[in-house]
């Protein structure tokens, strides 16, 4: 099959099946007369691997240490993918706990917002977000003031 129909059944597209042969982690089987590249279904199989490990988050080098897992599971033992595995469950919670963060930030920062029809001259997001060490809260009406001195960014 040509790249386009490996694209369609794959769910990936063609550019990023071509980045993916650039990176290494897959290859045509063959090429015709004309030069197509010409994949085969163990190469479809790959592409879904390949799209499969991205879609949890793994990087291009953690799909490559699966790949060559996959491609020689004797010479490989389980704790080889456990580990990576176990690496990116680390990395997702210290990132959901990131994001925790943001998300408080975000709601003290609109809560800090009185959103009313007043000039955003003295909008308290934009003041704190553009230097939240130096905001005058002196323009400010009261209600947005007093909210603006809770917001921690």
């Amino acid at each position: 099959m040509k790249i386009g129909e490996l694209a369609k059944q794959s769910g990936l597209t063609a550019h990023t099946l071509r980045f993916y042969e650039k990176q290494g982690l897959i290859s045509p089987s063959t090429r015709s007369q004309s030069n197509y590249r010409l994949y085969s279904q163990q190469d479809l199989s790959t592409a879904k691997f390949i799209k499969r490990s991205r879609s949890m988050g793994f990087s291009l080098e953690e799909v490559e240490v699966f790949l060559s897992i996959r491609a020689d599971k004797p010479a490989h033992i389980c704790a080889d993918a456990k580990d990576i595995a176990q690496q990116k469950i680390i990395d997702v919670q210290q990132k959901i706990a990131e994001m925790q963060k943001v998300l408080i930030a975000l709601h003290k920062l609109s809560d800090a917002c009185c959103g009313g029809g007043e000039s955003a001259e003295f909008c308290s997001i934009i003041d704190a977000l553009d230097d939240s060490a130096k905001v005058d809260i002196s323009n400010t009406n009261e209600r947005c003031a007093k909210n603006l001195q809770e917001v921690v960014v």
